[in-house]
């Protein structure tokens, strides 16, 4: 049986998985919508960096002996899915702030995964599972993201709200 502080892991690191499931299928989808941009390199080069960060995100927390709960991961899938249904003023066309609103979103998620890889860090130290050196370079790599993220989003923004 697990003790209330393995709960408390186990949860941390389910409400990370949850959360990075949802910005790898925001930023997806939004490079998808955005093949034709000026910024298409730039989404699909942070896409493919949290479809990425996704994967060894599970990879850490089976090598910590963390079981992924699915039903977190499917309701984060499922609340992104609904969230395209969102009322925007437009019927077909998406709105020029759309981008944007999901810029924020990626961006909160990378902030997140920023203290994930902080905190992991910071317990490295007393459970040799954990290498580090890799969270260190997983946050340098998230930091990156935050500032590409808000860099996009800046001008998506100035765009939409002209």
């Amino acid at each position: 049986m697990l003790g209330s502080d393995d709960l408390v892991f186990v949860t941390y690191l389910n409400d990370h998985h949850a959360a990075a499931v949802g910005g790898a299928e925001i930023a997806r989808r939004l490079a998808s919508g955005q093949r034709s941009s000026a910024h298409a390199a730039e989404l699909s080069a942070v896409a493919d960096e949290l479809a990425d960060d996704l994967r060894t995100l599970r990879r850490v927390m089976a090598d910590v002996e963390v079981p992924v709960r699915a039903y977190k991961a499917t309701a984060a899938w499922v609340v992104e899915k609904l969230g395209r249904l969102k009322l925007n003023g437009r019927v077909v066309a998406p709105s020029p702030s759309s981008p944007v609103l999901e810029l924020e979103l990626i961006a909160m998620q990378v902030t997140g995964k920023v203290g994930l890889w902080r905190s992991l860090l910071l317990r490295a130290d007393r459970d040799g599972r954990l290498d580090p050196e890799e969270l260190e370079e997983l946050g340098a790599r998230a930091e990156r993201q935050r500032e590409a993220v808000w860099r996009l989003h800046d001008r998506f923004a100035e765009v939409a709200f002209a």
